[in-house]
């Protein structure tokens, strides 16, 4: 599906988004995996996290809805059923990764499968350190799908992370609470750290390298969610915001986790005018209102260390490099090659319609000169944070710019267009 985009001129008005893709997938996992009834509020409503669910449906849990409250009535350390299909982990590298460590140490068989895009995904990086625990996992050239098979006593580990991979990391955290005795995570870069707060698991070595330690001891107790909303999907409308003229936006109970808010830093440092205040916490979780007005955006130099926290928003931070003064760069982000698409190339082939000058690096790409063609037609290339983005480019430059395969934004918000017609003034 192709979408046309008038420019638009100014936004005004508040926001609020459903819960946090991330943190939304990770409590459907602990209150699937403990013994009772926990009660989410705020779910995600993306295809992603209806992936995760359904999988657990087909595990055998029970879900119900009480008003606006998803109730789960979780199966326990050993409660799980054996899936009569394959499990369809659709377009969600997070729930097949983690789904990985929870299974290896069931009882039964099963095959993880997903669509086209997430069949081409490295599964490398978490089968690994599962088989390193004595997992039984095995695929086709290290793509899915995978099966795993019942093994003997699972055996703990400690493990460096060779990528900066919070899924992964989620993954053999998840296969740790299996095990008596303690699994370490080291990381050399921090991400993202949902499943550490969650459960609450204790933390060594901040400073330097992060050690997590995960035994049965800290195994998830039913408990009540509140999922803040989506920073990820506000990122969006914050450089929206930040690039017209006159606006100002309110987005209200976003996720404030400071693994996710590098994006934030970034712009500020680029001169943005955010503020962020309210700050609360949920689930060890802050979250608070972020403020944003019209800005004029100044390119920086980005550091390599905070590539892992924003990764996700790098194609939307392109598009506000392409509008600061002065170039933008951007480079050690090779993991961009391996997400719904290969982001890099999709960053940089789209910005070339516009006449800029883009030069394309193995790890990254660099953006500079004037727009000199403001009537481009962008290619989604089927992922949603590529599409988001050029929707926002295409809306700042308008000239009935457009962009084709929109309907992918349902991966993670399926309300983008509705939120953005909410605040166009």
């Amino acid at each position: 599906m192709k979408k046309l985009f008038s420019k638009i001129k100014s936004v005004k008005g508040e926001l609020s988004f459903a819960g946090d893709k991330s943190i939304s997938h990770r409590a459907i996992f602990f209150s699937s995996m403990s013994k009772g009834k926990s009660r989410i509020q705020n779910l995600s409503l993306s295809e992603d996290v209806k992936s995760t669910k359904k999988i657990f449906e087909q595990l055998g849990v029970k879900f119900s809805y009480h008003n606006s409250e998803l109730i789960i009535e979780g199966k326990g350390k050993t409660g799980f059923n054996a899936p009569k299909n394959f499990l369809d982990c659709g377009n969600s590298g997070t729930t097949v990764r983690l789904l990985s460590g929870l299974l290896i140490a069931q009882n039964f068989s099963s095959t993880l499968i997903g669509d086209e895009s997430l069949s081409k995904r490295p599964m490398q990086r978490v089968i690994e350190p599962l088989q390193l625990m004595c997992g039984k996992i095995e695929s086709t050239n290290s793509n899915l799908p995978l099966t795993i098979f019942p093994g003997n006593k699972l055996k703990n580990i400690e493990y460096t992370l060779p990528v900066a991979s919070a899924q992964v990391k989620s993954a053999v955290l998840i296969a740790g609470l299996h095990i008596q005795d303690d699994t370490k995570v080291i990381e050399k870069f921090i991400t993202r750290d949902h499943t550490e707060r969650m459960l609450a698991l204790p933390i060594e070595n901040r400073d330097n390298h992060k050690i997590i330690l995960s035994s049965e001891k800290y195994y998830p107790e039913p408990k009540d969610y509140f999922i803040p909303g989506d920073v990820s999907s506000s990122a969006f409308f914050i450089v929206l915001t930040l690039l017209s003229e006159n606006s100002v936006v309110l987005i209200r109970d976003v996720s404030l986790n400071p693994t996710r808010t590098g994006f934030i830093e970034i712009l500020k440092h680029m001169n943005a005018k955010i503020l962020i205040d309210n700050v609360r916490y949920s689930s060890n979780e802050p979250y608070g209102d972020i403020l944003v007005k019209s800005s004029d955006l100044k390119n920086i130099v980005i550091e390599n260390d905070i590539i892992p926290n924003i990764i996700d928003e790098i194609p939307i931070l392109s598009v506000a490099g392409v509008f600061a003064e002065g170039s933008f760069e951007i480079r050690n982000c090779k993991e961009l090659r391996y997400k719904e698409s290969d982001r890099i190339k999709s960053i940089c082939e789209n910005l070339k319609m516009l006449g800029l000058e883009v030069q394309e690096y193995d790890d990254g790409f660099s953006i500079d000169g004037e727009i000199k063609n403001a009537s481009a037609t962008f290619n989604s290339f089927g992922d949603h944070r590529i599409a988001m983005a050029f929707s926002v480019l295409a809306m700042l430059v308008g000239n009935n710019s457009s962009v084709e395969g929109i309907e992918c934004v349902s991966i993670s918000n399926p309300k983008f267009f509705e939120q953005v017609e909410s605040i166009n003034g």
